[in-house]
């Protein structure tokens, strides 16, 4: 009886120890090419309206509840959502940084069905020559310990940036 009590204790404290020497951030990047101006894409998704119309995650649940506070392509607007859909879940994105014709920064609250409180996600706009710019979609995830030991079975590169490139594709197209 002490020996299963002892391979039940070290099965319990291997994966906490683990953990201690995983990372806990993860970053996911995309980038497409656009046949457009700097100005044109920026003044489109500065919108947090108009990013419905190309990021995947509003096609998964043509049903999610959506709520808004303050302006639309100003600093400080938030998008509120809920959804029963696994893959959008409830939550909601601030804008918190906005460099004109160049990058917009928000930040994220998940609650559901997940919780994470403080991770960040951008777009990114490089002007290659007058009208061809270069769309980076970028997002900053943080997993406290002990959560980061998922970190070895989720594959956040892959999941979230499957839905990047998708969304970039269908902002090309809209552009």
């Amino acid at each position: 009886m002490k020996k299963i009590i002892l391979v039940i204790l070290a099965l319990i404290a291997l994966p906490l120890v683990i953990a201690l020497f995983l990372k806990k951030s993860y970053h996911v990047e995309r980038s497409i090419t656009i046949d457009k101006s700097q100005s044109e894409i920026y003044n489109f998704i500065k919108y947090v309206k108009n990013q419905k119309k190309f990021a995947v995650w509003s096609q998964y649940d043509p049903n999610q509840k959506d709520s808004y506070i303050g302006t639309d392509g100003e600093v400080g607007f938030i998008n509120k959502w809920e959804s029963d859909h696994e893959k959008v879940g409830v939550g909601e994105m601030k804008v918190f940084k906005m460099t004109p014709y160049s990058r917009i920064d928000y930040k994220f609250k998940f609650y559901e069905p997940f919780e994470a409180l403080d991770d960040s996600g951008y777009f990114q706009l490089e002007k290659l020559n007058a009208n061809k710019t270069k769309v980076i979609w970028g997002y900053d995830g943080k997993m406290e310990y002990p959560s980061n030991i998922l970190l070895l079975f989720l594959n956040f590169e892959e999941m979230i940036g499957e839905d990047f490139s998708k969304g970039l594709k269908n902002l090309k197209e809209i552009l």
